[in-house]
């Protein structure tokens, strides 16, 4: 079965850019797409796909709103954000809001394709530079939450590296393991930081409030 996306994007030119590299994916299917978080909030809980792409800077009705909304009516939808470099105060707005990924607007077919099918399968897809901008968040490293001293040596150095925004095959090629392996220890990870993605651990590990 292929993963079906929804997309809100309010910029024609972005949006048919993502309906392109949607269109080559075979294993993809774009249910609908929406210029304004209202519609997206009318027809997205009908159509129900797996996976939405949410634009952060959407006129009238915010993305992050539109997020927030989105994950009342279908608790289990996945939601990669679009961003770009200068979003970096909306990402833990976002993360609040129930948001899962970010996505660089700019990240080409193979990085779309690849975010949609890592946050399909459970994972919580967010580039490097994301990662670079989430760090730059924070004005200075906070002591870590005591749920950190939960973590396995493994668990701690794959923590340190999905911060740093590398994807599941890089940690697994850096470390020499599977990336299953790296699957179930970010899994294992998450359930003991009491987080649901990669960007709510990253806030964890710099001692952030959820």
């Amino acid at each position: 079965m292929p993963i079906t996306v929804s997309i809100v994007e309010d910029e024609l030119k972005t949006r048919e850019s993502l309906l392109r590299l949607l269109s080559r994916a075979p294993d993809v299917r774009c249910l609908g797409n929406y210029s304004t978080g209202e519609e997206a909030l009318r027809d997205i809980p009908v159509e129900k796909p797996n996976v939405a792409l949410v634009d952060i800077n959407l006129p009238k009705m915010s993305g992050i709103e539109c997020v927030a909304k989105l994950k009342i009516k279908l608790p289990n939808l996945r939601v990669l954000m679009l961003t770009t470099y200068g979003d970096s105060d909306r990402i833990f707005d976002s993360l609040r809001a129930g948001a899962t990924g970010y996505l660089l607007k700019n990240a080409g077919y193979a990085g779309l394709i690849e975010a949609i099918n890592e946050v399909h399968a459970g994972g919580a897809p967010m580039t490097a530079q994301v990662a670079r901008q989430v760090v730059e968040h924070f004005h200075r490293i906070q002591k870590p939450s005591s749920d950190m001293e939960k973590l396995t040596a493994r668990e701690q150095e794959i923590l340190g590296l999905l911060v740093k925004g590398f994807l599941y095959k890089e940690i697994s090629e850096q470390l020499k393991i599977s990336m299953p392996t790296v699957a179930m220890h970010s899994r294992h990870i998450y359930e003991k930081l009491h987080v649901q993605s990669r960007a709510q651990a990253t806030a964890k590990f710099y001692g952030q409030e959820i």
